[in-house]
């Protein structure tokens, strides 16, 4: 910067860094964090992917020399989530909905929830909320004991891409990558060091059962292969929490059972916890836990 005010003075240094800082604003614009009442799974599943293409656009060499993944959490020995008392309500017009009315939840490190309900009982909203993708009205939700109502937005950002995986129902793969390169970018998006990506992708394909399948595209697989993929790439960057929206919703029985069995295997090697939604009545078998939910509220 001397060098360019002693040519060119002071005011072309200046420029230079206004046009640093506006490249800046512009790069961060493409995180999305969503607090609004309209938040739904599509919309999720669309900003992540709009953070994953402007990833794969970015220039090679901006990649060369990526950061060690840092921790955002300090040690807890505790529950990786813990609800108390949560409420939720939109407004819409005059009126206010509540959605959510006194939840209380606790998922314990390696568990398999399930979040068990018809379509509008809510529990969409939960997960959104457990990802930090939303925020309460009121009550508290702690991550390894740290309440993300109080975080701000780029802080809840970076714990999604670097301590959560997110599993979608409509699988929320880029259609021109490969199996391989999908998975590669969730470790590039999280920051992990090139020189890990090629054995841990190697390594999340095979865990679940994709080895021979790596070179093709998302429309040169079944439902379910595709969903294994999203399984793999979720798991990649090595969250300590998979969120899942109806991970079966598309599948056939068969399918789907082979899934929850993927999802017992991950928990057992990576030791990942996963909390997911469903309506299907016949893969609650394999769950730690579940909560059924109506109306807003747990069942007990």
């Amino acid at each position: 910067m001397k060098s360019a005010k002693s040519q060119s003075g002071g005011k072309h240094a200046k420029g230079h860094t206004e046009q640093q800082n506006t490249a800046g604003q512009e790069a961060s614009a493409y995180i999305s964090d969503p607090d609004s009442p309209s938040i739904d799974s599509q919309s999720i599943g669309d900003g992540i992917i709009q953070d994953e293409v402007a990833v794969a656009a970015a220039e090679p060499e901006a990649k060369s020399q990526p950061k060690a993944k840092a921790s955002l959490l300090p040690p807890y020995d505790g529950p990786v989530l813990e609800v108390r008392n949560v409420h939720r309500s939109f407004q819409t017009g005059s009126r206010i909905i509540h959605v959510l009315k006194g939840i209380d939840m606790e998922v314990n490190p390696q568990q398999l929830v399930m979040l068990k309900g018809r379509s509008g009982s809510g529990k969409t909203t939960l997960l959104n909320m457990l990802g930090g993708l939303d925020q309460p009205s009121s009550g508290d939700i702690l991550f390894s004991g740290q309440p993300l109502q109080d975080w701000g937005d780029r802080k809840r950002t970076s714990l999604r891409r670097k301590e959560i995986g997110f599993i979608f129902q409509a699988y929320a793969l880029m259609p021109l990558l490969s199996a391989w390169e999908n998975v590669e970018l969730s470790l590039r998006m999280a920051d992990v060091p090139r020189s890990e990506w090629k054995d841990r992708v190697g390594h999340c394909l095979d865990l679940v059962g994709l080895s021979k399948r790596v070179k093709h595209r998302p429309f040169e697989m079944s439902g379910g292969e595709q969903q294994r993929v999203a399984i793999a790439k979720a798991i990649a960057h090595r969250p300590r929490l998979l969120l899942a929206d109806e991970p079966t919703a598309e599948l056939d029985s068969k399918m789907g059972a082979q899934v929850m069995s993927v999802f017992r295997n991950i928990i057992e090697v990576e030791q990942v916890t996963i909390c997911m939604t469903t309506h299907d009545p016949t893969i609650l078998e394999v769950a730690d836990h579940v909560y059924e939910m109506a109306d807003g509220r747990f069942i007990k």
